[in-house]
């Protein structure tokens, strides 16, 4: 009995040592989210006459309409949600088709076609800024929106079909014989079968599709020169300097662009911690 007891107090004092530990953490981590959270709404002369890191005197939400409309955060955020919605759609539907073929049907080369696709993520994005930017100059698309869409879709599905093949390649045969059998074609497979099985694979990815392309900043600037044609990650940069000491407007700046990311993660968190194991079932 005093084995079992020692052992079940240092079970006890391991787990509350974990949960102490994790709840530390998290409030590390939540401190400056609520730092920005309670300085955008704080007017500029409170934390002028107070300080930064002084306790709130005064609140207001017009730092959000400032940041809105003088500082173009509206335009910006339109320009990222043209951006965002094509991309993940237009990206995740060749994907889907791509690891379709190559994981459900016999094919020359279809391991050195999906290792290519994988080598192109493994590239550092560094060594591409200049040839990309130049190609998109050759090409007439330079600081254009659709150029922007066609880098992100470029050199996101690669890994998009490499997800996607191991999440297919787990559907057990029988169910595509038996289609075949009932005399469905390759499309027909393709759409009333294997596509609805993928749906949870789908929605992970798209969150988190989502939640890249819209927060990228560095292919944005390599494309895109116009302050008009700007997303909203960029846009920030310019409402730092715009305000560069109107802490509450850059604060309030920077909660609208991460509004949209916030709410996507909420509606598919689920679906986001499926997608941590996506393609390990073999």
């Amino acid at each position: 009995m005093s084995a079992t007891s020692t052992a079940l107090r240092r079970n006890r004092a391991a787990t509350a040592g974990f949960h102490l530990g994790a709840g530390a953490l998290a409030l590390l981590w939540l401190l400056p989210i609520a730092l920005v959270l309670v300085t955008s709404l704080r007017s500029f002369d409170d934390i002028a006459a107070n300080g930064l890191g002084s306790w709130p005197q005064s609140f207001t939400l017009d730092n959000f309409g400032q940041a809105w409309n003088d500082g173009g955060q509206q335009r910006a955020l339109i320009n990222s949600l043209l951006v965002t919605v094509p991309c993940v759609l237009v990206t995740l539907a060749l994907a889907a088709m791509a690891a379709f073929s190559l994981s459900r049907y016999e094919m020359p080369f279809r391991r050195s076609l999906l290792l290519l696709m994988l080598g192109g993520n493994l590239l550092p994005p560094q060594i591409l800024l200049i040839p990309v930017s130049k190609l998109s100059e050759q090409m007439g698309v330079f600081d254009t929106l659709p150029a922007l869409i066609g880098v992100q879709i470029g050199f996101g599905v690669g890994f998009y079909v490499f997800v996607l093949h191991g999440f297919m390649r787990s559907i057990p045969a029988e169910i595509q014989q038996a289609a075949v059998v009932d005399g469905a074609g390759p499309w027909q497979i393709f759409w009333r079968i294997i596509l609805p099985l993928t749906r949870p694979a789908l929605a992970a990815l798209s969150a988190l599709s989502f939640t890249w392309i819209f927060n990228d900043l560095l292919w944005a600037i390599t494309v895109l020169r116009s302050d008009t044609k700007m997303p909203i990650t960029a846009a920030l940069i310019g409402l730092q300097g715009q305000y560069v000491s109107m802490w509450n407007v850059i604060a309030a700046g920077s909660v609208i662009a991460a509004a949209p990311t916030v709410i996507v993660f909420l509606r598919f968190q689920r679906h986001f911690v499926a997608g941590l194991n996506l393609g390990a079932v073999k």
